[in-house]
């Protein structure tokens, strides 16, 4: 282990396919978007060094694939991880209402009784050129072009304690935050990995962190 690195932390990224999971992997490894993405194939894997804190953790991040004939891949990927990404895309309320399904496979298959869940509203951008579009075809302020409501999303989250942030991978709003904001919950989070108390810096529980997240259960 890098002699400044306090744990490696295993994290998830699921949801259905073509949410934009491995776009927004891709975005915060590797700062860069591709807009010819091929889908996930079984399971990706990445790393990376991120500081929180004032602690410096290894992410070890799996993107697996959300179509239903890698399903018999995955079980095995989420066992002993800390952390859970999952995304839907805003401008597909399909993709919202699946949420559940894979809340439930998280719960059946996760190891860690504790591990902190986050959901990603992802492809904000979409609906922003699209509220844009139609704003300058009607002449009018036009907000609302997406299908799934910022706040039916909050409840959703705050319904299952979840933390929930809006992301684009394409601009990278959200995307750099999302990540930290998991990683400090997973700090803070008592018995969830392996500490090494002589150099964690765990902030204060009461005081909430520096961040853009939209909506956060900090419980």
């Amino acid at each position: 282990m890098d002699s400044d690195v306090i744990t490696t932390l295993k994290i998830l990224i699921i949801g259905e396919s073509g949410v934009g999971k491995s776009s927004l992997l891709l975005r915060f490894t590797d700062d860069n978007f591709d807009p010819q993405q091929t889908l996930t194939i079984g399971v990706d894997f990445k790393t990376k060094k991120l500081t929180v804190d004032g602690n410096t953790v290894k992410l070890a991040i799996w993107d697996t694939a959300g179509q239903e004939r890698f399903r018999t891949l995955t079980p095995s990927y989420y066992r002993d991880a800390q952390g859970a990404i999952l995304v839907y895309d805003v401008s597909s309320y399909a993709t919202f209402a699946k949420l559940e399904m894979w809340l439930n496979e998280l719960e059946t298959y996760s190891t860690k009784r504790n591990i902190v869940k986050m959901i990603v509203g992802n492809k904000i951008d979409v609906v922003s050129a699209a509220c844009k579009a139609m704003a300058c075809l009607l002449r009018v302020s036009f907000q609302h072009n997406r299908e799934v409501p910022r706040e039916e999303a909050m409840n959703f989250a705050r319904r299952y304690k979840t933390l929930y942030i809006e992301a684009s991978a394409k601009t990278k709003h959200g995307v750099q935050s999302a990540f930290e904001e998991l990683v400090h919950k997973i700090i803070q989070t008592p018995g969830l990995w392996e500490s090494f108390n002589d150099h964690i810096q765990v902030g204060d529980k009461d005081h909430p962190p520096s961040s853009t997240c939209s909506y956060c259960v900090l419980t």
